[in-house]
């Protein structure tokens, strides 16, 4: 069996093993953390942080997580939300005049949030997703799909610049800039939107699926865990310095299971964790308020959208293109998180679930 690093309960011994089995069964490496109450019940990690398997993934080994990245955004708007900053049922062109172009006046904050604006489509290149003003002007001109909130489409990359830059005209700071200094910062979370330079040496890099190299390109197979649903972006672009550096708030997020699970804590404790208030409670319930429970064009499957989180049963959360996924369940104050580097095909790619129903087990043993 493979070497699982870190620490668990007892009670939780089928997380680790969960992990060993997906490194013996070939991926190369990952790390889990399962918080309950706000503390860590599992922290472990295993594997190797590159493709050679040379160097061995340590405990701060850092991971592209993709649109996981997208439940650290919504926690930021929640967080504005609360203080009364930003108002959900206010037009966007409140926040964001410009926005207004092109029929989009009745455009509303909840809709950015539950993928129901009618703007999923980027069709630039990866490259101009790296141009702030230029991302957001091209949105702002665009014209909505749908009649906005009649219907959701899952916005793989557009979601974080749309409720990115309505965050930028209320606080003047990036999406990363406020997730560090009001969030990740003060609860001391190793998780990043726009990555330092000085952290270049902790990322793994993201493996493609066996059998495919980097220009294997993300797609839309309806599977809410694996996909940046066919926006068109390649391994090695997620890969580039460029990437990296850029702050694109749907997708460029870096964290490892550890920090992923700490910051989403806050709504796994009704908003407090380690004596850090992040949110109120009734700010923690806003995130689990159905705003979309239908098909979603994009993906081609049933969702279920809150405000900026999948909503599953009683829990929250979202995954990423790759495999790296977060769930959170404010009954039982639980959160769930796996971080991976190693890329399966999406339609076959169950290792998420895997690891939330081991975790499950183990909280069954915790509460009896």
């Amino acid at each position: 069996m493979a070497d699982i690093q870190g620490t668990y309960d007892r009670l939780f011994l089928a997380v680790p093993n969960a992990l060993a089995a997906m490194l013996d069964a070939g991926d190369a490496g990952g790390s889990v953390a399962v918080f309950v109450d706000g503390e860590p019940v599992v922290d472990v990690w295993g594997g190797y942080a590159d493709a050679d398997r040379t160097v061995p993934w340590e405990r701060d080994t850092l991971v592209n997580v993709f649109s996981v990245t997208k439940t650290m955004t919504a926690l930021c708007a929640l967080v504005l939300i609360d203080r009364g900053a930003l108002d959900p049922d206010a037009p966007v062109a409140t926040y964001w005049p410009e926005f207004a172009a092109a029929g989009k006046d009745k455009v509303l904050v909840r809709h950015l949030l539950s993928h129901t604006a009618g703007l999923p489509d980027w069709d630039g290149s990866v490259e101009d997703l790296y141009d702030w003003p230029a991302v957001t002007a091209r949105l702002a001109a665009r014209p909505p799909r749908w009649e906005p909130g009649t219907a959701a489409g899952y916005h793989s990359l557009t979601q974080g610049f749309l409720v990115g830059e309505v965050l930028r005209r209320i606080t003047g700071r990036s999406v990363g800039e406020f997730l560090a200094a009001e969030v990740a910062g003060p609860l001391g979370a190793d998780f990043h939107i726009g990555l330092p330079a000085e952290h270049d040496h902790r990322v793994a890099p993201a493996i493609p699926p066996a059998g495919r190299d980097e220009d294997y390109t993300s797609s839309a197979p309806g599977n809410p865990a694996g996909s940046e649903a066919g926006n068109g972006m390649r391994v090695r672009d997620g890969n580039s310095t460029a990437w990296r550096r850029a702050q694109i708030p749907a997708a460029s997020g870096y964290g490892n299971a550890r920090s992923v699970a700490l910051v989403q804590s806050v709504l796994a404790c009704g908003g407090e964790v380690d004596g850090v208030r992040v949110l109120s409670r009734a700010g923690c319930d806003r995130a689990r308020e159905v705003q979309f429970d239908g098909d979603d064009r994009v993906l081609g499957m049933p969702t279920r959208w809150g405000l900026g989180y999948g909503l599953f049963g009683n829990a929250c959360g979202w995954g990423g293109w790759g495999g790296s996924l977060v769930m959170i369940e404010p009954d039982s104050r639980l959160v769930v998180a796996y971080v991976t580097h190693q890329m399966r095909e999406p339609a076959e790619d169950t290792r998420g679930m895997e690891i939330v129903t081991a975790a499950y087990e183990g909280l069954q043993g915790l509460r009896r």
